[in-house]
């Protein structure tokens, strides 16, 4: 629904832009910057001149021949004969005219290894005062006037962009949309836009597209197909859905936008250039990177802070080209448009002026179904007798919103949500606005020309005229691939619409959906790479029946993936039934694709053969963790460890290195075993399992630990054994306990248990030493092998906000810590694991929170070198009503309240705390890591497996909501509060690290790397090892070892470069595709990961064998397979011009034959191949 300025808290902002292709008159241009000179010619009016004048032009040539013969000899005569003209100089100013869109023009001048830009967001902060001054009637702005005689060399060019912004769930589910609303919105543009060539609009999301052409007849697919193909309606984005920019990895991201531009191309035969994102909640940098490295030219954005709107609309900076902070090269430039006001409903887009702009939303007339203008004057139907007096004041508001951008060329976004239901309101707007546009245009005197456009027209038309006039500002870096507009590097978080109302709330809200996000992604992921071995491996129509037998479940998986990715999805801001569907959706893909990869490891095992009956006979695994249902935490599934018999267990490794670490599992018996898959014996520990729960902390069951080496992308077998095997049985754990609730204390059996008798106690392994305060179970410092400190004093604490929502975190006050003196403490030490687990006493009779906190001895593992925190939290009941839980980590380290936290797991983000800002704005996204950093390089990171939110309120502190439970709504449409809180467990990995070479100081302007440990210690958190176990025991008689180990890669991968996906991009046409040819049917999607070096430690490379400092070589990556037909591709795997993706190296694009590819630091490469298995 419409949100009219700050009258009637509706819809979180409302929305409005547009796209599209075609079009006739000066919108008509075949691609940006692609012009010659001769057609960009513009009739300027004739100037008086002098004969003095008349004459220099005669003989211009001749004048500055002489003039430039003795400007030259007067130098060669001074500096005497020059030497090589360096490339810094050849690549100057003038050598900056566009070029064609596949051959961009970049100045190789910039030799440090981060972006030089005019504008930083930094730069922006510490200028902007934050003093909402109000604007009158662009509340969030100024008075805005204009001359009159703006546009008289170059006249007003108005594309009014028609829209409907379609959010797959919010209020209602997707599919209840659709019905509703969606479908008939669909079915009136096809039939408007046929009625008159003149006519545009654009669509974004493919969910709903796909479900319409599911539903539409042949008659309506073609006139569809039409008005994309002749440019009257343009698919923008043209991702699955429009997707959250705070909270969704980057592999979720490219997923949900190949998906949707995969099936877009392969139905219509169309790609997307142009992306529109017009109510995700901020920006990422991240973004416009996928964007760029897909083939998108220029994108569209809306809710950034008002201040920040203000501060770059009043030096025509809202338009700009956006690189990422690393590029020294220009490579990853994109256009970008941002709009300034405070909505995209219509009342917020066709000027400053709501009240005067909201008569022109004609579905607002009396007789439909949306609300009359707030401000008391209505639009009315367009006449000949009005049309000069409604067009004067409409072109109007053109006039002054032009005056905030740089160019004459206008985009007016002409939309709402959920708007263009029926062919009554269609006609109203269409019909209204071409009553004014035909006014407008046949008055030369107005110089303005007014039409319907999609956001190709406008950025075409754009670039048409940048490319003419020089609006480039003296002094000015810009950009090489389109002039005339400043650079820009840095994100737009946190965002906030109007006064103190900062959107850092939806960070965190729902946490539990956030955290199942996640775990299908990884499940996803593991099951593509299977999927791909499988058919690898496979050269056979027989043993391709299998895997492309899952293909319709993994579509949707990948389309669930998708789907949760929309701004309200991961988010966690819509309503309660519309969260249960996108629950239910995940769970379901979830099942499905851990009953395809139980299937699936037998296979590359050897085990499962052809005349098994393929997909329908049932595994002889299964999923070690399970869910019983949507929103039920995850349980380990218990071996029943009996007498005589040996369970099975199988572990996959998901990473590119070989993984040596402590695995867990859950049993129901103590007196067991481990062996390896040639029966020789494992050492390993037992330890009881602890529970939240204030009466009983242990379960009754145990936690088996044993370390474990698996392959890369590999699998490996391990077996548990009760009985007459000569191997010695599992350690137990020593347990020390503190608790003045239990008298005497249930010592579990079959484990010994002595009390704490010190304030103090501590655990460790070879690296660190953790020491914890017995009274209140929490972590006081870490000690380094060498004995140095780091002050880390956790502490647990709840901010009170009765005026917060799923959208907008306001706390009153700070944080208080709850955790009192007296609550449970059980120590846990053994021959791998040692552990602290806490039930603390807060007011409540059951806390909110219990934790645990592990070190691991693995012996020369990753694990070794990291603090694992497990937070169960149960916010569940009216106890912690307007209630936000965090952990703050007290730190002594002097980061003068400057932190980094990442985007979207792929780069990170230098965060500064402001005091003119209040705390909530000082909040910022923290999909996966967080970390602080003192002058002398001392660091301290918090590793995450879900999207959180993180802050520095003070020196040293690094704090982390956990979960928040809000009654009530907070006024941006949802209509409710955040009250269906789950059980959920939160796991960080926390590692303390000193540099090695000088640090620079904290006033460093540009974002840190991580760390090469910390980069693999986030990605063994995220990408953890898959575990399944035999459904039914064997005897331990039987030794004859069945399951052997799958090890598909010739050599682990360089420790910088990580597998973002491998994948068969369409499983459904595999067999097809074979009999096409020449098409590889394989896609690999690489990341190289860029570290700092200065916390490299050699001792510290856990099976870190290499970095990627020699190319990758796709001929010897894969044991017994051949990598062939190897080509470079766009990310999401259309487009086949690597100029037009914006990649500066060479390397990357390989001579196939060769089969090596070189990817710089920071970049993610695509590539198509083929594989064939060696004979």
């Amino acid at each position: 629904m419409p949100f009219s300025s700050y009258i009637g808290n509706t819809r979180r902002g409302a929305s409005s832009s547009s796209s599209a292709t075609g079009g006739s008159g000066w919108g008509q241009s075949l691609l940006p910057t692609a012009l010659s000179k001769s057609k960009l010619a513009i009739n300027r009016k004739p100037r008086k001149r002098t004969l003095l004048t008349n004459f220099l032009f005669a003989n211009f040539f001749v004048i500055a021949f002489v003039v430039s013969l003795l400007f030259f000899l007067l130098t060669l005569f001074h500096f005497g004969v020059p030497g090589p003209i360096s490339s810094r100089f050849l690549a100057s100013r003038s050598n900056r005219i566009p070029k064609p869109r596949k051959s961009i023009n970049r100045r190789h001048v910039n030799t440090s290894s981060s972006a030089v830009v005019d504008i930083t967001t930094k730069d922006l902060y510490d200028r902007i005062e934050f003093k909402d001054v109000d604007g009158g009637p662009w509340k969030q702005g100024w008075p805005v006037t204009y001359k009159g005689d703006e546009w008289e060399k170059e006249k007003l060019k108005i594309f009014v962009v028609p829209h409907s912004h379609n959010d797959p769930g919010w209020k209602l589910t997707v599919e209840e949309y659709y019905q509703r609303q969606s479908r008939h919105i669909l079915d009136t543009i096809v039939e408007t836009l046929s009625k008159d060539s003149r006519r545009k609009f654009i669509w974004e999301e493919m969910s709903y597209l796909e479900r319409w052409w599911r539903d539409a007849s042949p008659s309506k697919q073609e006139g569809l197909s039409n008005l994309i193909k002749n440019g009257q309606l343009e698919i923008v984005g043209g991702g699955w859905v429009m997707n959250d920019e705070a909270n969704s990895h980057y592999f979720a991201i490219i997923e949900q936008i190949a998906e949707g531009n995969m099936w877009l191309n392969d139905t219509i035969g169309v790609i997307p250039k142009n992306s529109w994102a017009i109510d995700p909640f901020g920006y990422s940098s991240t973004m416009a990177y996928l964007l760029r490295r897909m083939g998108f030219e220029n994108m569209l954005i809306q809710r950034t802070h008002y201040e920040l709107k203000k501060e770059l609309a009043l030096h025509k900076n809202l338009e700009y080209i956006w690189r990422q902070s690393w590029d020294a090269m220009e490579t990853t430039d994109i256009f970008v448009h941002m709009m300034p006001f405070y909505s995209y409903d219509i009342p917020h887009t066709c000027g400053p002026e709501p009240a005067v702009c909201c008569q022109f939303d004609f579905a607002r007339m009396r007789g439909f179904k949306y609300e009359l203008c707030p401000w008391g004057k209505h639009p009315v139907e367009t006449t000949q007798e009005n049309v000069q007096e409604r067009a004067s004041k409409l072109l109007d508001q053109y006039r002054k919103k032009s005056t905030l951008y740089r160019t004459n060329t206008l985009l007016i976004p002409l939309g709402d949500d959920f708007r263009f239901i029926s062919i009554d309101e269609a006609e109203a707007q269409f019909r209204n606005y071409q009553v004014l546009f035909d006014h407008i245009n046949s008055n030369p005197s107005l110089n303005a020309e007014a039409k319907f456009g999609t956001l190709e027209d406008y950025f075409t038309t754009l670039r048409e005229e940048a490319d003419r006039v020089n609006y480039s500002l003296p002094g000015e870096v810009g950009s090489g691939q389109v002039v005339g507009f400043p650079s820009l590097s840095g994100d737009f978080f946190t965002y906030a619409d109007r006064q103190q109302d900062y959107w850092s709330g939806y960070y965190v809200s729902r946490p539990f959906f956030k955290a199942v996000d996640r775990v299908l992604e990884h499940t996803l992921r593991g099951a593509e790479i299977m999927m791909s071995f499988l058919l690898g491996y496979c050269h056979r129509v027989q043993c391709e029946k299998f895997p492309t037998s899952f293909s319709y479940k993994l579509t949707a998986a990948r389309r669930n993936l998708a789907l949760f990715q929309h701004h309200d999805g991961v988010t966690g801001t819509a309503k309660d039934h519309v969260v249960q569907d996108y629950g239910t959706r995940m769970h379901t893909s979830l099942q499905d694709l851990q009953i395809f990869m139980s299937k699936a490891i037998e296979v590359l095992l050897g085990t499962r053969h052809e005349k098994e009956k393929s997909d329908q006979s049932p595994s002889f695994f299964e999923a070690e963790q399970v869910r019983s249902k949507y929103d039920a935490r995850p349980v380990h599934k218990p071996i029943a460890a009996r007498e005589g018999n040996s369970h099975t267990v199988i572990l996959f490794n998901p990473s590119e290195q070989t993984r040596e670490e402590v695995v867990t599992v859950v049993v129901n018996r103590a007196e067991i075993s481990v062996l390896d898959s040639n029966w020789t014996c494992v050492p390993s520990q037992i330890s009881p399992e602890m529970q939240h729960d204030n009466a009983k902390l242990f379960t009754g069951r145990h936690r088996l630990h044993w370390k474990a080496s698996i392959p890369a992308l590999g699998l490996r077998t391990y077996y548990i054994v009760n009985g007459n095997v000569e191997c010695e049985k599992a350690t137990q754990s020593k347990l020390k306990y503190a608790s003045e609730f239990f008298d005497p204390f249930p010592c579990p059996p079959p484990y010994s248990c002595s009390k704490l008798d010190s304030d103090v106690t501590e655990i460790k392994n070879e690296h660190q030493t953790l020491v914890f305060d017995v009274k209140n179970g929490l972590l006081q410092k870490i000690v380094d092998r060498n004995g140095a400190e780091t002050v880390v004093r956790e502490e647990i604490g709840m901010y009170t906000s009765p005026d917060s929502g799923a959208y907008l975190f306001k706390p009153k006050g700070q944080a208080q810590p709850i955790v009192k003196s007296g609550g449970h403490l059980v120590t846990s030490e053994g021959l791998l694991v040692q552990e602290v687990f806490s039930y603390p006493k807060t007011r409540w009779e059951k806390s909110p929170i219990s934790h645990s906190t592990r070190v691991y001895t693995g012996g020369n593992t990753l694990q070794d070198l990291v603090v694992e925190m497990e937070y169960h939290v149960e916010l569940v009941d009216e106890n912690f009503d307007d209630q936000e839980l965090i952990v703050r980590y007290k730190t002594d380290i002097d980061n003068k309240k400057v932190f980094y936290s990442d985007l979207n797991g792929f780069q990170m983000s230098r965060r500064e705390t402001y005091d003119k800002i209040p705390l909530q704005g000082n909040y910022y996204p923290m999909p996966s890591l967080a970390f602080i950093q003192g002058s002398n390089g001392q660091r301290f990171s918090v590793h995450s497996r879900q999207s959180l939110g993180v802050a520095s309120l003070k020196d040293g502190w690094l704090e982390i909501m956990l979960d928040r439970r809000l009654v009530r709504d907070d006024g941006r449409g949802l209509g409710q509060g955040v009250m269906d809180n789950r059980a959920m467990t939160v796991v960080f990995h926390l590692t303390a690290e000193s540099n090695i070479s000088q640090a620079d100081s904290g006033s460093n302007a540009n974002p840190r790397n991580p760390s090469l440990l910390s980069h693999l210690v986030g990605a063994h958190l995220n990408y953890p090892i898959n575990t399944f176990i035999a459904k039914k025991p064997q005897d331990i008689s039987v030794r004859v070892p069945q399951y052997g180990s799958f090890a598909p890669l010739a050599k682990p991968l360089p420790c910088d470069i990580h597998i973002v996906n491998f994948k068969v991009p369409r499983p459904s046409k595999y067999s097809q595709q074979q009999l096409e040819g020449d098409k590889p049917r394989f896609a690999l999607i690489l990341n190289r990961r860029a570290w700092d070096s200065a916390y490299c430690h050699k001792g510290r490379r856990a099976n870190c064998t290499s970095v990627a400092d020699e190319p990758v070589n796709f001929s010897d990556m894969f044991k017994d397979l051949g990598a062939t037909k190897v080509k470079p591709t766009s990310l999401n795997l259309l487009q086949e011009d690597m100029e037009i993706l914006g990649y500066d190296d060479q390397a990357g694009t390989l001579p196939p034959q060769e089969g090596r590819v070189s990817i710089s630091p920071m970049e993610i490469r695509a590539y198509k191949l083929e594989l064939r298995p060696h004979k």
